[in-house]
C-alpha cells in the first residue's frame, strides 16, 4: 500500500531491502526508508527536495567508504579523504557504483572510443589483420620469409647471375673510414658506393658531406640448381647485415639494363621500395609516439595564422594598424624594420593595404629570405653604428612568440591571431600516414571511427563474409568484443554518436549513458548502482531504449536507485519515492512512496502532475513576433546538410529533434558564435555557413548553461550575482563601522583584515587524521561564521553579515525591502524558483539547474533594450514539473518585454507552450541534419515523419481533454 507520512514502514525483510535510519546530510530531516533490493527504484521530487542528497550523499557515500575501510591502514592514507555521511545507520547495503551526469574527460585525446574501449580492440584487430598497402602506389605490401625469396630468385631469375647487396647506409652523410676498414677486415671484398661497386681498399673513405647510399657485396652467384644451398645461406647472411632488407641486382643481358630487385622480411612496397614495420595496437594509437602523426601530435588539428585576424580592415594603411599585430606607426623595433623595408622596396605606408601590390603584403607577411634590412643601433649622442638583420614576416613572428615564449601574457596576444585547423599532414585523422594505409575489408582505422555506432554495427555485422578464413580466425575473439560493446551503446540511444568524438563535447546525459553501456557489458550481479538523470538529452523515442537498459541492470541481479524527473522512467520503475514537499529547508521528508499504480492515488505534487490532476497549460494565444527576424543560410557544420533557419524575434522559439539530429551544432556551434562576433566581437569561430541576415535587430546574446558557478567553496550566489558587493557597501555605511573606519573591504570573507584569521574566511577547519579521512569541523574561534569578533559587532537591523549571508532569499527579500536597488536583484533569485537556498551557499554545492537558474537571475536583474537574445540548452535538467512552471514564467517574463528566448529541449512540457518550434531530424547523426518542419507545436504536430510531432500531438490532445 502506498504510504504518505515520514515514518519508515517495512516494505522487505532486511536481507532484501536497503533500510536507512535517521539520515540527515543537508536538508534531510533525520528520514527513514526501506528500498527494495533487485528492483528498479526512482526518486523523485521538487527541485531541492533533497534527492540527490538521499541518494548520492548518503547511500553511495557510505558505500564508498565502507568499501575503502576495507583496505589496510597503511593503503588508505594515500587514497583521499572519505567524509562519513550524516546517518545514523544503513543495513543491506551492497557494493555501490555511482553514474553521475559529470562529463567523463576533458582531456582533448579522450574520445567515445577510447573512453568504451571498442577503438583499443579496434587496434588489435587492425595489427592482426590489417593488410597494408602503400602510400605511395596504393598497391598491396609483401613481405618476404628467407625461403620465399629463394623460391622467387628461382622462378623469376634461373641461369642468371646476381649480386646479393646488404643495405648498410641509406640516405646519410658521412665519410665512414670506420664502416669500410670493419667491413674489410671481416672478409668482404666489394661495396657499392652511389650505385657504382668499389674494391674495399685500406684507408678507404667518401666525401664526409654528400649523401651516400652503402650496400655490401655478400655474394655473387649464378641461378641453378647446384647452388641452391649456397643462394640460402647467402640469402640469410644478406638479410642478416641489411637488417631484414636487401637488394638483388640481376647482370644485364643483350640489350637489358642492370636492375635492382628488393626484398624484405618487413612489410615492403615492390615498385618503391618503402617498408613499414611490424604493425602492432600502438601503430595505431593517436596516444602512442608509434602511431600518432608527427605534426599534431596526434590531436588531429594545430594552430595557425589566422589571415583575417592579421589583416582585419583593408581600407586602413600599415601605418593606421591595417596589420594588427603591428598596430599603429610608433617607434617600436617591429615597426623601424618595417618602415627601413618601405624604403628598401619603394612601397608607402600610408597607402591601404588593399591597394598595395600582392608581392608587397606577402613580404610584410611573410618575410622573404633576401629581406635583410639596415638597422641602426646607438651608442651615445656622437655615435651610432649599422647592422644589418633578417626581416621574418608578421606572420612568422606571431607563430614564434605562440611556440617558443614562456610569457602567457605574449602567448595570449598570439594565439589571438591563431586558430584551430584541422592537421595538414594527416588531414585530422590524427595518425601517422603509414597506420592509416593498412585496411579491413577496404577501411583504414580512421574510417570506421568516422562512422556513426548504428553504421559501425552494420559494417561488423556480417564482416566474416567479407575476411579470408585465416583472418576470421585471428580475429573471432576480437569481433565479438567490439560487437557487444557497440550493442550496449545502441542499447541506450547512442546511435548518432562516432568513435572519434571528443569527450570533452559530450553532454552530462550522454556520459552518463555511455558509462552505464560500460556497465551493463561487465554483467556484475549484486551491485547497487545509482544515476543522476541518464534521461538528459535523450529524446522521448528513446526513452524506451534506456528504460529497458535500466531493466537489464535489475534483471540481472542487481538493484538501480535512479534520481529522476522522467515521467516515462517514473511510471516504469518497481518503487517510486517522492522527497518533499518543498525545497531547501521545506524539504527533506519522504512524502509518498510505492509502486507507480498505488503512487497516482497520494496527493503530493508528483502523483497529481503523473496523474493529469494538474498540469502545465497551453497558452491560448502564440505570440507572433515583433515582425523581424533572424535567417541563417548554408548551415552545413559537423552533419548540417545546408540548412536555412528562420528565427522569429520576440518569440519564445523551441529547437526540438531526436538526439545527434544536429540541433546543438545548429544553435550552440553555429548561431550563437556568430551572435557572439556581431554583440562582443568575440573570438568564438562558427561553424560553416553561408549568410544571416537582420543581425541589426539584435544588439545582446546571452547563453545560459548547466556549467557550475564557480569551482571553489567559497564562491556562493551573492559574489555570482553580485550583490555580495552592495551588501557589503551596506554594512560600510552603518555609523558604527564609519566610526571604526571600515570601510566595503572589511566585509569580504576574502580579506585578510575582516575574516576570521584561524579558517581564513572558509569557517570551517581541517583536521588531519592521518590513517582516517579528514574531518571537517566548524572554526572554533568564530564558530564557523568565517569574520573575526570585531567585524561580527557591525550590525545592519540588529543582524551581522554572517547572519545575513545564511539567511534564505526568501528571507532576505523581507529583510532587505526597504533597500530597493538591493531587493530587486535578490528578488530575482526568488522568482526563478530559489528561496529555498542561503545567499552564503557553497557553489559545489548547486545543482545544475540550481546554477542555470541562479545564472537565469543574474541576467534579469540587469536592465535589458528588448534586443536580447537569450540561449538555452536544456534548462529543464534536474527541474520537477513544479519547477519547469516557474521557469516557464521567466522566460515568459522575458519575452513579453520583446526579448527572444531560444531553448533546445526535449521536454514536452516546453516544448508545447514555445510560440515556435524548429524541429530536426528525421533521425540522429547522418540520419539527421535536415529541418523537418518549422511554425506553431500545432502546425508541427501534424507532420507525418517527424518523431517530435508524434509525441506532441498526444501531448496537446491530452491538454485539450
Amino acid at each position: 500500500m502506498p504510504r504518505q507520512s515520514r515514518s519508515p514502514n517495512p516494505v522487505a525483510p532486511d536481507n532484501e531491502s536497503i533500510a536507512v535510519y535517521g539520515a540527515r546530510e543537508h536538508n534531510l530531516k533525520d528520514i527513514s526508508i526501506r528500498l527494495p533490493k533487485n528492483r528498479l527504484v526512482v526518486v523523485t521530487g521538487i527541485s531541492g527536495s533533497g534527492k540527490s542528497s538521499l541518494a548520492f550523499d548518503t547511500i553511495y557515500s557510505e558505500g564508498q567508504r565502507r568499501y575503502l575501510e576495507s583496505f589496510s591502514a597503511y593503503a588508505r592514507q594515500f587514497i583521499g579523504d572519505m567524509e562519513r555521511p550524516d546517518v545514523d545507520k544503513i543495513t543491506g547495503l551492497s557494493p555501490v557504483i555511482s553514474i553521475e551526469q559529470k562529463t567523463t574527460n576533458r582531456n582533448p585525446r579522450s574520445t567515445v572510443g577510447t573512453v568504451t574501449e571498442i577503438y583499443d580492440f579496434l587496434r588489435l584487430l587492425y595489427a592482426r589483420i590489417g593488410e597494408a598497402y602503400s602510400y605511395n602506389t596504393g598497391k598491396k605490401m609483401v613481405r618476404f620469409s628467407e625461403e620465399e625469396i629463394v623460391e622467387h630468385l628461382y622462378q623469376h631469375f634461373p641461369g642468371r647471375k646476381l649480386t646479393l647487396l646488404a643495405p648498410v647506409v641509406r640516405g646519410r652523410k658521412g665519410h665512414y673510414r670506420e664502416l669500410f676498414e670493419q667491413l674489410r677486415k671481416q672478409g668482404y671484398l666489394k661495396v657499392r658506393v652511389d650505385g657504382e661497386i668499389k674494391d674495399l681498399a685500406p684507408r678507404m673513405q667518401v666525401d664526409r658531406y654528400k649523401v651516400h647510399d652503402i650496400e655490401l657485396v655478400v655474394d655473387r652467384v649464378q641461378v641453378t640448381p647446384p647452388s641452391r644451398a649456397r643462394i640460402s645461406q647467402s640469402v640469410q647472411k644478406t638479410l642478416e647485415l641489411g637488417k631484414d632488407l636487401m637488394f638483388v641486382n640481376v647482370l644485364a643481358e643483350g640489350k637489358e639494363k642492370e636492375k635492382d630487385t628488393v626484398y624484405s622480411k618487413q612489410l615492403m612496397c615492390e615498385d618503391t621500395g618503402i617498408s613499414y614495420e611490424e604493425p602492432s595496437p600502438n601503430t595505431f594509437s593517436f596516444n602512442s609516439p608509434y602511431g600518432a602523426c608527427p605534426r599534431c601530435k596526434g590531436l588531429g588539428t594545430i594552430y595557425q595564422v589566422n589571415l583575417k585576424e592579421v589583416l582585419p580592415d583593408g581600407s586602413k594603411s600599415v601605418n593606421e594598424g591595417g596589420i594588427a599585430p603591428l598596430g599603429e606607426a610608433r617607434e617600436t623595433f617591429a615597426f623601424r624594420q618595417v618602415q627601413q623595408l618601405a624604403r628598401k622596396y619603394k612601397f608607402s605606408l600610408s597607402v591601404p593595404v588593399s591597394k598595395l601590390p600582392e608581392k608587397v603584403v606577402n613580404l610584410l607577411l611573410f618575410g622573404d629570405e633576401n629581406a635583410s634590412v639596415d638597422m641602426e643601433l646607438d651608442f651615445d649622442e656622437n655615435g651610432s653604428s649599422v647592422y644589418t638583420t633578417e626581416y621574418e614576416g608578421v606572420v612568422n613572428t606571431v607563430k614564434r612568440f605562440f611556440n617558443d615564449t614562456t610569457s602567457d601574457a605574449l602567448r595570449g596576444w598570439a594565439e589571438g591571431f591563431m586558430e584551430m585547423a584541422p592537421c595538414p599532414e594527416c588531414g585530422g585523422a590524427r595518425l601517422k600516414k603509414e597506420s592509416l594505409w593498412f585496411l579491413v575489408d577496404g577501411k583504414n582505422i580512421h574510417e570506421l571511427g568516422e562512422q556513426d555506432l548504428q553504421g559501425l554495427f552494420h559494417w561488423f555485422e556480417d564482416i566474416e563474409k567479407r575476411l579470408s578464413r585465416k583472418q576470421v580466425t585471428i580475429a573471432k575473439d576480437v569481433l565479438k568484443e567490439i560487437r557487444d560493446r557497440l550493442s550496449f551503446l545502441l542499447d541506450v540511444g547512442l546511435n548518432y554518436l562516432t568513435l572519434n568524438r571528443p569527450t570533452r563535447t559530450l553532454s552530462g546525459g550522454e556520459s552518463q549513458r555511455i558509462r552505464l553501456a560500460t556497465q551493463i557489458g561487465s554483467q556484475l550481479v549484486g551491485i547497487t548502482y545509482i544515476l543522476d538523470e541518464p534521461s538528459i538529452g535523450l529524446h522521448q523515442r528513446d526513452n524506451h531504449r534506456l528504460i529497458n537498459a535500466l531493466k537489464n541492470l535489475r534483471d540481472t541481479g542487481n538493484t538501480v536507485i535512479v534520481v529522476e524527473h522522467d515521467k516515462d522512467i517514473m511510471l516504469q520503475a518497481d518503487h517510486l519515492v517522492d522527497i518533499g514537499p518543498a525545497a531547501g529547508i521545506h524539504g527533506g521528508r519522504i512524502v509518498g512512496e510505492g509502486s507507480p499504480k498505488d503512487f497516482l492515488k497520494l496527493k503530493t505534487p508528483t502523483a497529481s502532475y503523473l496523474s493529469g490532476k494538474k498540469e502545465i497549460a497551453v497558452p491560448a494565444v502564440r505570440r507572433k513576433g515583433n515582425g523581424h527576424e533572424l535567417v541563417l543560410k548554408g548551415a552545413r557544420g559537423n552533419n548540417l546538410k545546408n540548412v536555412t533557419a528562420r528565427f522569429p524575434l520576440g518569440t519564445f522559439i523551441c529547437v526540438t529533434g531526436v538526439s545527434g539530429s544536429g540541433k546543438s551544432t545548429l544553435i550552440k556551434d553555429t548561431f550563437y558564435p556568430i551572435l557572439a562576433r556581431h554583440c562582443y566581437n568575440s573570438k568564438l569561430q562558427p561553424l560553416s555557413y553561408d549568410s544571416i541576415s537582420g543581425l541589426e535587430y539584435v544588439d545582446k546574446v546571452i547563453e545560459i548553461d548547466q556549467s557550475p558557478i564557480g569551482r571553489t567553496p567559497r564562491s556562493n550566489p551573492a559574489t555570482y550575482c553580485g550583490f555580495f558587493t552592495d551588501i557589503r557597501q551596506l554594512f560600510a555605511q552603518v555609523p558604527e563601522a564609519r566610526i571604526r573606519g571600515y570601510n566595503a573591504g572589511r566585509f569580504s570573507f576574502n580579506v585578510k583584515s575582516g575574516r576570521c584569521d584561524v579558517c581564513e574566511g572558509s569557517g570551517m577547519r581541517v583536521i588531519e587524521m592521518n590513517f582516517l579521512p579528514n574531518v571537517y569541523v566548524p572554526c572554533e574561534k568564530c564558530n564557523g561564521r568565517r569574520y573575526n569578533r570585531e567585524t561580527l559587532e557591525i550590525r545592519y537591523k540588529g543582524k551581522s553579515i554572517s547572519d545575513v549571508l545564511n539567511m534564505t532569499v526568501d528571507e532576505a527579500v523581507e529583510f532587505f525591502e526597504p533597500v530597493p536597488y538591493l531587493l530587486r536583484k535578490v528578488k530575482v533569485l526568488q522568482e526563478v524558483g530559489l528561496g529555498y537556498i542561503t545567499l552564503g551557499q557553497s557553489a559545489v554545492t548547486l545543482s545544475g539547474g540550481e546554477a542555470q537558474r541562479v545564472k537565469l537571475s543574474t541576467e534579469l536583474s540587469k536592465k535589458d533594450t528588448g534586443k536580447t537574445i537569450y540561449i538555452l540548452d536544456e534548462p529543464t535538467t534536474g527541474l520537477h514539473f513544479q519547477d519547469i512552471q516557474l521557469l516557464l514564467n521567466v522566460l515568459n517574463t522575458l519575452v513579453d518585454k520583446g526579448n527572444t528566448v531560444l531553448v533546445i529541449e526535449h521536454n514536452m512540457d516546453v516544448i508545447k507552450v514555445a510560440d515556435h518550434l524548429i524541429d530536426l531530424g528525421p533521425e540522429g547523426g547522418e540520419g539527421g541534419g535536415t529541418i523537418l518542419c518549422t511554425g506553431t507545436p500545432e502546425a508541427v504536430a501534424r507532420h507525418k515523419t517527424s518523431h517530435t510531432a508524434r509525441f506532441l500531438k498526444t501531448e496537446l490532445k491530452a491538454d485539450k481533454s
